[in-house]
């Protein structure tokens, strides 16, 4: 069966109408869960299966027949490795319907479906009894429940629900616990993604509203590769902390509780940020273990294992506060059964202070709800400031009338501040436009109106009867998800075409869609095939579950942040297409095609795809690369925007001699505001 589904088309901003299968949520699930990454983590499965093999021969040592409760199990991975090691049968839980309907499957095909029952339910419906989903209760509890903040997904009520009512006092748990770690850092890089800094224009200075610098923040984790965030970008202020442990094999309680971790401070600075990951005992002594510190935890880096779908968290204090090397402080972990939070007390200067909970953050400015952490790192990018305003400083006149269409832009107040007789800004929200007034009143400036108006619904009456001389756009869009989203911008200029001077200067003046064949150090992964499991001989995997993991929701390619994932440019970068926003959108479909070598050699996973702005013939902005691909092909990418990636089905070996070339063709459709994308290689 197919139905309709409506749609906001996040680059023409028109309502539409699509048209899916029956399948495409099933498919859309499956393909955003993460599932091929687990599988290609073999340091994860290795030592759960370790630690499997230890519960299961340290139970049966007592005699007993070994009942296992498989709590998450995904693809059945995890129990078809409780009877491989011996277990005698296996209750595997998993809530989410299309992941139970392919776990079956999977246990059949490899022959398991006499000794695990699969269960579509959540754990804590499950019944125990006679007539219940368990015969009896379980002696070994295995589940992967976890998270990038452990205990995000729910993993403390499932325990504390599953140590009263499906599994026996004293059994066994793989893993057996859990232990968080945090370290106390300053970072002006990191700290950028939490709060709006200063900026100066021209010898003024633009400063944060009050409410926004007092404000503690969104509450939710900011989860990275932090194994791709430098040393040198942070200071340690304190020592790596241990602060708490949870041992799964007893009962487990999801109240609210905290932990307080004392130290002497080892560096003085500004205490920001703090840096967590965690630790999983797969069994009671602790010799196996499964680690998530980052790289640079590592005496060898290179062994390091890489994993998506468990990375490390950054968490932001509620205020900077100052410290001195030798101050007595405690830093302190707050839970609840779904998150964590962090906050720090000074013991040297209030004497023997009490630790105590801190309430769990709350953004109360608004501004965290309406700028992610990248955006506010944009935001605070000064070099990138610093472009925007001297290409505006290019094209303001004293009696330049301005408007402005982007989400959460701070160019009408830079606009303002250079001088221009009047400022207009579009804002898509309420919320958006209320958080850019407040930093018009902390500036005491009265020079801008900002209407919340579509572009298409913009009158002359709105700008009290003028016309505009400068249409400026950074461009920004909340709702942008791949590169040429932004080309909302063009739209917007198309539908305000009436309202412009004959003479307007638009800024960006023109935008073009770059992109560079890659190998990826890690990131195909979450894209690769799924067979056999190394070390383990069961097929996780089977045809439809597969097709599932390799569906991709554009079906052609996929935003990606690239500097948390590192590649080699096997060719050189170019520009494939551009856009003329001096004019208006045409009507006929824009088309591009060529082809560039593979000169470097490596195994070509894909290709990468960015916009750059041209803000004016000598500015440029670049969403994707920062600077130039080095001799050896590293890339360092843009912070603030997420780029595309187009991943082949299968990689290409590379010679780099320039025999292979990445063959491409695109094509612009301005009645979808959709780009088709076409790649091959082939060797001449």
């Amino acid at each position: 069966m197919k139905s309709f589904c409506g749609r906001a088309n996040p680059t023409t901003g028109a309502l539409e109408w699509v048209e899916e299968s029956e399948e495409y949520d099933y498919h859309q699930e499956i393909a955003r869960s993460c599932y091929a990454d687990m599988l290609h983590d073999h340091d994860r499965n290795e030592k759960y299966y370790q630690g499997i093999r230890a519960a299961v021969a340290r139970v049966k040592a007592r005699g007993e027949k070994v009942i296992v409760l498989d709590i998450g199990t995904g693809t059945g991975l995890l129990s078809m490795m409780a009877v491989t090691a011996g277990a005698d049968f296996c209750y595997a839980v998993e809530v989410f319907k299309p992941m139970a309907e392919a776990a079956q499957h999977i246990v059949q095909k490899n022959g398991f479906s006499d000794k695990i029952k699969i269960i579509n339910k959540h754990s804590t419906d499950v019944t125990v009894g006679q007539d219940g989903d368990m015969k009896e209760k379980a002696n070994i509890l295995i589940t992967e429940l976890f998270d990038t903040e452990l205990i995000g997904e729910g993993a403390l009520p499932s325990y504390e629900h599953a140590h009263q009512n499906l599994v026996q006092e004293g059994c066994e748990a793989v893993p057996h616990r859990a232990t968080i770690y945090a370290q106390l850092v300053e970072s002006e890089l990191l700290w950028s993604w939490a709060q709006l800094q200063p900026v100066e224009v021209e010898g003024a200075q633009l400063v944060p509203p009050p409410e926004v610098g007092s404000c503690a923040g969104s509450h939710s984790v900011c989860d990275i590769q932090l194994s791709q965030v430098s040393p040198s970008n942070f200071t340690p202020l304190g020592p790596l902390c241990t602060m708490f442990s949870v041992d799964f094999s007893k009962p487990v309680s999801s109240a609210f509780c905290f932990h307080s971790s004392h130290f002497v401070a080892q560096s003085t600075g500004r205490a920001q940020v703090v840096l967590s990951w965690w630790d999983l005992d797969m069994d009671p002594s602790g010799t196996i273990v499964c680690t998530m510190s980052p790289i640079w935890t590592y005496p060898q880096p290179m062994i390091a294992p890489w994993r998506d779908h468990w990375m490390q968290s950054v968490y932001f204090l509620p205020v900077e506060s100052r410290v001195t090397e030798g101050d007595e402080l405690s830093l302190t972990a707050c839970h609840d059964d779904y998150s964590l939070w962090y906050s720090l007390r000074s013991r040297s200067h209030t004497g023997s202070q009490a630790d105590g909970p801190s309430s769990r953050p709350c953004c109360t400015c608004q501004a965290h709800l309406v700028w992610t952490r990248p955006r506010f790192g944009e935001l605070n990018d000064r070099q990138r400031t610093e472009s925007y305003i001297r290409a505006l400083r290019s094209v303001l006149r004293e009696d330049s009338v301005c408007l402005s269409v982007s989400d959460g832009s701070l160019l009408p107040v830079f606009t303002h501040m250079l001088g221009a007789k009047k400022v207009f800004g579009l804002e898509n929200s309420r919320m958006s436009k209320q958080v850019v007034e407040k930093v018009l009143e902390a500036n005491s400036m009265k020079g801008v109106e900002l209407l919340e108006i579509r572009p298409d619904q913009l009158t002359c009456n709105d700008l009290g009867g003028e016309q505009i001389s400068v249409l400026m756009g950074e461009p920004y869009f909340s709702t942008s998800l791949l590169p040429w989203h932004s080309l909302f911008f063009w739209y917007c200029r198309t539908a305000l075409a009436g309202l412009l001077r004959p003479n307007a200067s638009i800024l960006p003046c023109s935008a073009s869609l770059h992109i560079v064949a890659v190998e990826f150090q890690d990131l195909w992964r979450i894209r690769a095939p799924c067979g056999t499991c190394e070390g383990f001989d069961v097929t996780p995997m089977d045809e439809m579950v597969q097709r599932s993991l390799d569906f991709r929701e554009s079906s052609e390619a996929e935003p990606h942040p690239l500097w948390e994932y590192p590649c080699r440019a096997l060719t050189q970068s170019t520009a494939v297409m551009t856009f003329d926003f001096t004019q208006c959108i045409p009507q006929q479909q824009l088309s591009s095609e060529g082809s560039l070598p593979l000169i470097r050699t490596g195994r070509c996973h894909g290709v990468a795809l960015w916009m750059e702005y041209q803000l004016n013939e000598d500015i440029t902005i670049s969403a994707g690369l920062t600077g130039p691909v080095n001799e050896q092909g590293e890339c360092e990418w843009s912070r603030h925007r997420k780029q595309g990636v187009y991943f082949f089905r299968s990689p290409w070996e590379s010679s780099g001699d320039g025999r292979a070339s990445l063959s491409y063709s695109f094509t612009f459709d301005p009645s979808l505001g959709d780009i088709k994308i076409n790649f091959s290689i082939a060797s001449q």
